[in-house]
Parts: C-alpha cells; sequence; structure tokens
C-alpha cells in the first residue's frame, strides 16, 4: 500500500495485447507455507492468543509481508493504513475503532508522533496492531527515544527470502491462473534465475503472457530466457 520493466524494442512493431493481469489474491488460500514464512504464518494463526497485542513483521520487498498482514486483517477484521498516512489521520478515531494493519511502518516518515500517540492509545485498549516492515525499528531512522522504547516491546516475526519451494508454488499457481501451458523444465530454468521475490514472479509471468502473445509464439525456455534478460533478472539468456 502506497502514499515491470518493458521489453526491449524490436525492428517491428509487435502486436497490440490488452490482457489484464489478475489482482494478486491476498486471500489465504493463496498463502503459501514453506520454510521461509512458516514461522511467521504460525504466528499469524496464533491470534489472539499473542503474548502483547502489538506485533512487527519484517521481511525483505517481495517476500510475501503485506499477504500476510492482510491474512490477520481478514481474521481479526482490521483496518488497513499505510504508515505515512498518520498524519492525516484522526489518531483518537483510529484507536477506538479495534484492531490496526498498519504497513510499512519503518516508512514512518513525519509522521512518528502519530505512531507514538497511537501505539499509546492502542496498548491503554489492549487493541491489536500489527505492523510490516522491511527492518528492525532501530533501523526506521526514528527521532523519538520513548517510540523505539514502545516498539521494542513489541514481538518481531520475520519471512526471509522465498525459497525454491515457495518461488515454483507461486510461479506455478500464476501460470495456471492464466492457463499458460508450459513444460517442467521451464519452471526450474526460471525459478533458478529470477530475482528472489514473489513481485519478480509475477513480473515475470504477466510479462512472459504479454510476449507470447506479441510474438503468436507458444511458451519456450528460450523465451522465458529472453523475457528473464528484459527483466535484468539474467546476464545467461540461452543455455
Amino acid at each position: 500500500m502506497a502514499c515491470g520493466h518493458p521489453l526491449r524494442a524490436r525492428g517491428a512493431t509487435p502486436q497490440l495485447t490488452l490482457r489484464l493481469a489478475p489482482d494478486p489474491g491476498y486471500e489465504r488460500e493463496n498463502f503459501f507455507v514453506s520454510q521461509s514464512n512458516e514461522q511467521a504464518y504460525g504466528m499469524i494463526e496464533l491470534w489472539p492468543n499473542w503474548p502483547d497485542p502489538m506485533l512487527i513483521i519484517i521481511a525483505p520487498q517481495g517476500a510475501g509481508k503485506s499477504h500476510l498482514g492482510a491474512i490477520w486483517a481478514q481474521i481479526a477484521s482490521a483496518r488497513i493504513r499505510p504508515a505515512c498516512s498518520l498524519g492525516a489521520e484522526d489518531i483518537e478515531a483510529l484507536a477506538a475503532a479495534g484492531p490496526l494493519l498498519l504497513e510499512d511502518a519503518d516508512a514512518i516518515g513525519a509522521a512518528e508522533a502519530g505512531l507514538f500517540h497511537l501505539i499509546n492509545l492502542m496498548r491503554e485498549r489492549g487493541a491489536s496492531l500489527v505492523m510490516t516492515a522491511k527492518a528492525q525499528p532501530v533501523r526506521w531512522g526514528l527521532q523519538t527515544a520513548d517510540l523505539l522504547s514502545r516498539l521494542h516491546l513489541a514481538p518481531v516475526t520475520s519471512l526471509g527470502p522465498p525459497d525454491d519451494e515457495l518461488m515454483r508454488a507461486v510461479l506455478i499457481k500464476l501460470l495456471v491462473e492464466r492457463q499458460l501451458i508450459v513444460d517442467t523444465g521451464m519452471i526450474s530454468y526460471v525459478v533458478a534465475r529470477i530475482e528472489r521475490s514473489l513481485d519478480a514472479v509475477r513480473r515475470f509471468v504477466d510479462a512472459l503472457d504479454r510476449e507470447a502473445l506479441a510474438r503468436k509464439a507458444r511458451i519456450t525456455k528460450a523465451l522465458a530466457a529472453d523475457v528473464l534478460g528484459a527483466m535484468g533478472d539474467s546476464d545467461e539468456l540461452f543455455l
């Protein structure tokens, strides 16, 4: 929540393609559990029996923290806000409305006074507050020492970069959703070379679909290599 690389040009004008990419499904059934995220997923399943009403989910970009946060928000009937919006929020009303998911808390910026007030109010009410971030609070650039102290009280759960099992599962799911027919060798080829990010997998499948339509060609390892190269994810285009 916020406040693809195009393919290289060719000599001939490619066929115009107008296929809309499916929205990334943040439903619980669309979350694949693997070694890289099973501990964090288990923590979400424990709600509301947490040792503290606050939780911080830390993960690198594209590891699935927004998806996991959205699953908790569905379970807890929580509202979702980007942290950078707190400066424009009625903090009293926000805290009084129950569970809250605060996305990208490490981008809190000038709204950190609002976050400090929000945390104090929600703790007083015993209301659950989940925050997502790419790094530990000590690396958020906070200027308020008392805010950092409050954040250090919160349990932290982490997601690692997607492992091969998770990358493969998401890639297959996205290909199936678009009814794209590929061989298993292409799946292994892509998983071994693509950026370790679920966002990168989504961008790849979108680009692969568009490029296959533009070329009026079946999907092969060579086509996948071309798309990876255009995305900047592979130095070896054809192996």
